[in-house]
């Protein structure tokens, strides 16, 4: 937790709660609820999928159907980073997994046990939750809040698909929807943008037409028994996995029928784009998943003047730490999206995101990602110091110091002063910087930065 710069324990054990669902919980709920319905007693259901419990006797609940695996006890973590680190690679290999085992923890006199999740989601399970009659509206208690203001930029989009197979080490999505992706039905889609056109505030626009990553809808390995044997936390990097379909056409069928709901004017796609998948470097992939295709309608038809993308930083050290492509993709990205505006007269910009103070970032490589966005011709506003979050890769290494799946040491900023000096770099264009910077890069022994930045 880096509020509190520490290292909780399972949220059953603090809570003292008897049952707890993780992810996105229709199915356990569905299931608790049929068992429950039984009579079935609610301190018996000990091995019920997508559940954490904690047990105080010395016996484990007997499951014919999973594999256990003990990780090493809370208090262990407490002394020893390195254990900690270990307990992760465990914990995210089998959240990635078609076949995960049920962990187990002894946290003080408790034992917790984290049942393994449901995964592949059919297309009729997610319609029905989507399906449900939402007001789409935020809950009344926060109207004597002022409102929610988020929901103002979200009141007109519509969701495609769960999951995201992305895998970034900073990214929380695997951890709560999973790796593999679910998608919903066209039906399903189209009478939800039918339901967004009929709202009272409705001018034409939907804002988003996308998921956690824009173009993954429909995605997903071609041979599902090597997904079975798979452990990797990303399909994409550190290259796309030969056994990925990654056929983009579905999304664009989505958006041509989408334009044609009545009262529709224009669609948008705000979420994240994975560029990486657009550029394969195979040109048989490229054209048999319409890559260049919809390149060119997201471009000329779905972006508002401005498209935002996130290449996280320059230095491909980094990238791989990040589970990101290489910069020299982004510039690939942005030459051709620049051509295609060219070539349909459009004046649009790419914003591109970036991070300071990730795990393995140093002064150094934020001066030469300074001198990276001067030379591209960017003055960058889109852009965060990194904060850690509960339950992913990049977390552990900023917490333990330590690559869980390497074993390497691996330098964070985390004072203050280290963390300001890696920020202020995107910002080298202010005049208040300027000095600042300068004294850095001569004591970095790096002039030549100095010479073309300023």
């Amino acid at each position: 937790d880096y509020w509190s710069d520490s290292l909780k324990p399972s949220i059953l054990a603090e809570t003292g709660a008897g049952l707890l669902i993780y992810g996105m919980g229709e199915q356990p709920i569905l299931e608790l609820l049929k068992l429950l319905s039984k009579n079935i007693p609610f301190q018996s259901l000990k091995t019920l999928k997508q559940t954490g419990i904690t047990i105080t006797e010395e016996s484990i609940p007997g499951s014919k159907k999973w594999n256990d695996i003990e990780l090493y006890p809370h208090e262990d973590c407490l002394n020893d980073k390195k254990k900690f680190a270990e307990n992760f690679k465990i914990i995210e290999e089998n959240s990635n997994s078609m076949n995960p085992a049920r962990l187990i923890q002894k946290t003080g006199d408790l034992t917790v046990i984290v049942n393994p999740p449901y995964f592949d989601l059919t297309e009729k399970d997610v319609d029905r939750a989507f399906d449900l009659p939402y007001t789409r509206l935020p809950h009344p208690k926060y109207l004597k809040k002022g409102g929610v203001p988020s929901y103002d930029m979200i009141r007109h989009s519509v969701t495609l698909h769960r999951g995201c197979f992305g895998g970034c080490s900073f990214c929380t999505i695997s951890a709560h929807q999973g790796k593999f992706v679910a998608s919903r039905s066209k039906r399903s889609i189209l009478k939800e943008v039918e339901n967004v056109a009929a709202m009272e505030d409705f001018r034409g626009t939907i804002s988003d037409l996308g998921g956690p990553s824009a173009n993954m809808y429909r995605m997903k390995g071609i041979d599902r028994e090597m997904c079975r044997e798979c452990l990797r936390p990303s399909c994409i990097s550190p290259s796309i996995c030969k056994n990925l379909n990654f056929d983009h056409g579905p999304l664009i069928d989505i958006y041509k029928e989408a334009g044609k709901v009545p009262g529709v004017r224009r669609i948008a796609v705000s979420s994240g784009v994975r560029y990486d998948m657009l550029l394969p470097g195979d040109r048989d992939k490229a054209e048999d998943y319409h890559c260049r295709e919809y390149m060119e309608k997201l471009i000329a038809d779905h972006v508002s003047g401005r498209l935002k993308v996130a290449p996280e930083h320059t230095s491909d050290r980094v990238l791989k730490l990040m589970r990101k492509p290489s910069y020299s993709l982004f510039k690939k990205f942005r030459e051709e999206f620049e051509n295609i505006c060219d070539k349909k007269g459009l004046k649009q910009f790419i914003i591109p995101y970036f991070i300071s103070s990730h795990p393995g970032s140093t002064v150094e490589d934020m001066a030469e990602l300074a001198l990276e966005s001067k030379e591209g011709g960017f003055k960058l506003e889109q852009v965060q110091d990194f904060t850690p979050t509960p339950m992913t890769f990049s977390a552990v290494m900023y917490y333990t110091g330590i690559n869980p799946y390497t074993g390497k040491k691996i330098y964070s900023a985390k004072s203050k002063e280290e963390r300001l000096d890696q920020n202020s770099f995107f910002f080298w264009y202010k005049r208040e910087n300027q000095e600042r910077l300068k004294r850095r890069l001569r004591k970095l022994g790096r002039t030549d930065i100095e010479k073309k930045l300023f």
